[in-house]
């Protein structure tokens, strides 16, 4: 019997294979991504990318920053800022997880710099001073993700200093508190997003989450965030909820 699939080529996440996957190969337009992304679908692992709506999700609830964020920022001698460097956070990204595997491929990078021209995909930036104030700030750090409406699913981040991507973490977690995200995805568990607050969900439970999230208008969206880093970042709360959980 065949499986119904939409006209963007994916299987209802519902009816998806024991690994989650929904869909395989396939274009990287902004149209499709968005659809993906509508729908809990994301592409992990290229040639030929696959697509998938795991079972269970991981999302974040109430984050965990830490205690001494203001004193990083200072010791650390960084700055932040958001949508200045997109490809380069893409591609310090893919230089950080190579031995994951390299899945943020060349196809990866020029669908979600589309996405990124569009408005609906993100990046927070760390940069460092350099010793003694000579020179130009290097970037240490970074994430990026895709932003629709109340919704933002968090991609992938990296760093080359010590604290750099909890810098970046929560510079987004400040700015999502900002534009008014209520939803904050990201994908498949790890260690890290562990510590930082991450827990699963069912992937039903998931998708009524983002039905919600989806209805949910924001600041900027369609549009690129504002230059100017997180200026309260420092004030950010140790723990900080998502709303929408707690309706």
């Amino acid at each position: 019997m065949s499986i119904y699939r939409d006209q963007y080529g994916f299987v209802d996440p519902r009816r998806a294979d024991p690994f989650g996957v929904v869909g395989i190969g396939g274009p990287m337009s902004v149209e499709r991504l968005l659809h993906a992304y509508r729908k809990g679908i994301f592409p992990w692992s290229g040639e030929p990318v696959r697509w998938y709506s795991p079972d269970p999700r991981a999302i974040f609830w109430r984050i965990h920053l830490p205690r001494k964020l203001g004193k990083m920022v200072r010791r650390g001698k960084f700055s932040v800022s958001f949508d200045q460097a997109f490809e380069d956070v893409m591609i310090g990204c893919r230089e950080a997880h190579r031995d994951d595997g390299v899945w943020i491929t060349d196809e990866f990078i020029a669908g979600y710099r589309r996405l990124h021209e569009a408005g609906h995909a993100h990046s927070v930036e760390v940069w460092q001073q350099p010793e003694h104030g000579v020179g130009e700030p290097e970037l240490v750090g970074g994430l990026y993700g895709v932003q629709l409406r109340g919704l933002f699913a968090g991609e992938s981040m990296f760093f080359r200093a010590t604290n750099a991507s909890k810098v970046a973490f929560a510079a987004l977690i400040w700015q999502l508190g900002l534009v008014g995200t209520v939803l904050l995805d990201c994908q498949v568990p790890t260690e890290h997003t562990a510590r930082l607050g991450a827990v699963l969900v069912h992937r039903r439970d998931y998708l009524q989450l983002l039905d919600r999230a989806i209805q949910v208008p924001t600041l900027y969206d369609g549009e690129r965030w504002p230059l100017a880093g997180a200026p309260g970042l420092a004030q950010v709360a140790e723990k900080y909820s998502l709303p929408i959980l707690e309706r």
